[in-house]
């Protein structure tokens, strides 16, 4: 275990290096993109332009160039913004990442738990009526896009009937926890069910079709055959193997969410999460927060599927010597 470990931390290494390494070239070495020109602003003198070059290192090599970036965002942490001079963007992300992280841990445990649930009713009472209802509703919820449903929610909660039966729904916006638990678990409760129900109604299903298959295997019948009751058969048997698949789709989906792909939802319900910066920086072409939005998000996303090669392992022990 512990080499499959040390395999999987040098893997991780390499990938957020050869992500920072890509993004650095997109950014810096694609001809027509002059950073200078961005911060000099339009119509800028030839002298301005090469004023800003030196100020800001652009006209040494490129791996230079690359090194320094990297020292100021990882070492010295003192990278600052293009396009809000003097702005250090750490911070920035700092700021922004408990927002998201806040949306998306809600969300998942909210998403994991409905779809054990559907799918193990589903799959229990195949051939029955529930069975397809269920499936109905996870089809639904899998069909409404979230920035549809908040907007739907949204005209529920904060307009039609906030006066009545939702006036403990605060504004949109976000309530670090640090400060009020209780009003920050108000203000993300309702986002995390519209985030939710996109994933519950997806994993819901895909487990329901791991278990139906999983049914079949020569060791199920075998532990049926010793005379274990169905429900042991399910949750130590059935239900453990089938939730290698969710394991998969968790890894992927929690680490891109965490990384900003949550940014709808942030958007419709006014969070100044990952995401949001993200589409901010790239609006405005800053490129410091860019690069390091992208990290941030790159390293979730690798550590997410890190750990769940990790639990691979534990559910499955022959992968331990993949």
């Amino acid at each position: 275990m512990v080499s499959f470990l040390a395999r999987r931390i040098a893997s991780m290494v390499f990938v957020l290096f050869s992500i920072s390494v890509l993004v650095f070239v997109i950014f810096f070495a694609t001809p027509g993109v002059d950073p200078a020109a961005r911060i000099a602003g339009r119509n800028a003198s030839q002298e301005t332009l090469a004023a800003v070059r030196h100020d800001f290192g652009f006209d040494r090599p490129l791996p230079v160039q690359y090194g320094i970036m990297m020292r100021k965002l990882f070492i010295s942490r003192d990278l600052t913004s293009f396009v809000n001079r003097g702005v250090a963007v750490i911070p920035q992300v700092t700021e922004a990442a408990p927002v998201t992280f806040s949306l998306v841990l809600g969300a998942a445990v909210i998403w994991v738990i409905a779809a054990i649930v559907v799918g193990v009713a589903a799959a229990v009472f195949r051939g029955t009526i529930i069975d397809p209802v269920l499936m109905i509703l996870g089809l639904i919820g899998i069909s409404m896009p979230v920035f549809w449903l908040g907007e739907v929610v949204n005209l529920v909660t904060q307009n039609r009937l906030h006066d009545s039966v939702f006036s403990w729904v605060p504004p949109l916006g976000y309530v670090p926890f640090t400060s009020d638990p209780w009003m920050w678990f108000k203000a993300m409760v309702v986002p995390w069910f519209v985030l939710a129900t996109t994933y519950a109604g997806l994993y819901g299903r895909v487990l329901r079709s791991a278990l139906l298959e999983t049914q079949g295997e020569d060791y199920v019948r075998t532990a049926r055959a010793k005379g274990l009751s169905e429900r042991r058969v399910l949750i130590r048997h059935t239900l453990r193997t089938s939730l290698i698949v969710v394991v998969s789709l968790f890894g992927l989906d929690f680490g891109a969410l965490v990384g900003g792909s949550a940014l709808l939802a942030e958007v419709v319900f006014g969070l100044q999460g990952v995401g949001k910066l993200t589409y901010d920086s790239l609006q405005n072409l800053d490129l410091p927060v860019i690069m390091a939005c992208v990290m941030y998000a790159a390293f979730f996303v690798v550590v997410a599927n890190a750990l769940v090669d990790l639990v691979y392992a534990w559910l499955d022990p022959r992968v331990r010597h993949a």
